[in-house]
């Protein structure tokens, strides 16, 4: 996967302090691992912090933020900047709702030297844990780290994990889609730069705006109009005429200068500040449950049970009044669950004879109106599971 360059100042809210992206600069989007000459590769270990637990790690994604060019003194500053990254990222849609499928990690590297590479001579820079460094490919704010290092300060852990790299600099510079996502820690716009980098890295986006190169192949770019996605059925077909919640306009097919269709005015791909446009926020969904699923594991095991237990399903909870709806069935008939959240159900009002045995089903599904791929939802949001209790 590759790296995409930040959107340039003029295209910020707000003009950046820093200098712009030229137009034409390279998407940010491919930063091969040896691009990076680092000072020393020796194995690094460095103090990790689970910072926030929502569920078991093999049903949760981990973001894992790591720093560089931190030194000793430095690591409170880390800590902020970090902090600052992730509640900055939990406070756009849909991330803010989802929140409770992500598990955050905090890895505290200590760096030799502070700061990072910022000038075009990397030779020239300091040397770092994590070999980050601006002027990746030859791009003033595209942000570099060194994938294999990162990786291995990360260390392994349980079920999938997003890596994220902060920078000790006051920069704008950033980068998303590859195995690391950058930013500069100490820039105005860290936090809108996490919004726009994360959305690569998690949905697979591309850029929306002007300067990008016209590359389509991404959930939220096309070269066909509206009229054309709809009668061949192809990208967001299913939201066109929908009225973004953002007030970002009704989704269409809005052709951006490189000649690419985007499918809104605006979005935080095309605009630091802004909001992921709804086949943006359709594909993080979908992207987040390709790799979590919508129940942690059911109490007791699915299979043959008897003595009357409470069945026990645990839903993964959303932020806010909605919740992921649980159905439940004996022998194929809807019955109402004893829990006023419907997680269980006591198996005991079953008035089963001695002898005697019921199937009891629950099922566990996203009805997001943010997703219009039913296809999708019955396949990766919807889960069953069943008991068979005997009297």
């Amino acid at each position: 996967m590759s790296a995409a360059v930040l959107p340039a100042a003029l295209e910020l809210v707000g003009p950046s302090p820093f200098g712009a992206i030229g137009a034409g600069s390279p998407a940010d989007r491919a930063v091969p691992p040896h691009a990076v000459q680092q000072a020393d590769l020796r194995a690094v270990t460095a103090p990790t912090v689970d910072i926030r637990r929502t569920g078991d790690p093999a049903n949760r994604i981990t973001l894992v933020l790591l720093g560089d060019g931190y030194t000793m003194g430095e690591q409170e500053l880390f800590r902020q900047q970090a902090d600052r990254a992730w509640h900055s990222l939990m406070e756009i849609e849909p991330f803010r709702s989802y929140q409770g499928f992500f598990n955050i990690r905090r890895v505290e590297v200590v760096s030799p030297v502070s700061g990072i590479a910022e000038t075009e001579g990397r030779s020239r820079g300091p040397g770092t844990p994590l070999g980050m460094h601006f002027w990746c490919e030859g791009t003033a704010r595209l942000l570099c780290a060194d994938e294999s290092a990162t990786a291995r300060v990360a260390g392994g852990g349980t079920g999938p994990q997003y890596l994220i790299a902060l920078a000790n600099s006051t920069e704008y510079g950033g980068a998303g889609g590859t195995g690391v996502t950058t930013l500069a820690g100490g820039s105005p716009d860290a936090g809108r730069i996490i919004q726009h980098e994360i959305g690569h890295t998690v949905g697979d986006l591309g850029d929306e705006y002007d300067s990008a190169p016209d590359d389509t192949d991404y959930p939220n770019l096309s070269t066909e109009n509206a009229d054309e996605m709809r009668r061949k059925q192809t990208k967001w077909w299913r939201w066109l005429g929908a009225v973004s919640p953002d007030g970002a306009g009704t989704v269409g097919a809005y052709r951006s200068a490189n000649g690419v269709y985007r499918p809104t005015p605006d979005s935080v791909m095309r605009t630091l500040g802004g909001a992921y446009n709804l086949p943006s926020r359709e594909a993080i969904i979908e992207e987040i449950y390709r790799r979590v699923r919508p129940t942690d594991t059911p109490v007791p095991a699915p299979g043959e049970v008897s003595g009357r237990p409470r069945l026990e399903v645990h839903p993964l909870p959303l932020t806010g009044a909605r919740q992921l709806r649980v159905e439940w069935k004996v022998d194929g008939t809807p019955v109402e669950p004893s829990a006023p959240d419907r997680s269980w159900l006591d198996s005991a009002q079953l008035n089963l004879a001695p002898g005697h045995s019921a199937t009891v089903t629950a099922t566990v599904r996203d009805t997001t109106d943010w997703v219009r791929d039913e296809a999708f939802r019955d396949r990766y949001m919807t889960r069953s599971v069943s008991w068979t209790v005997t009297g």
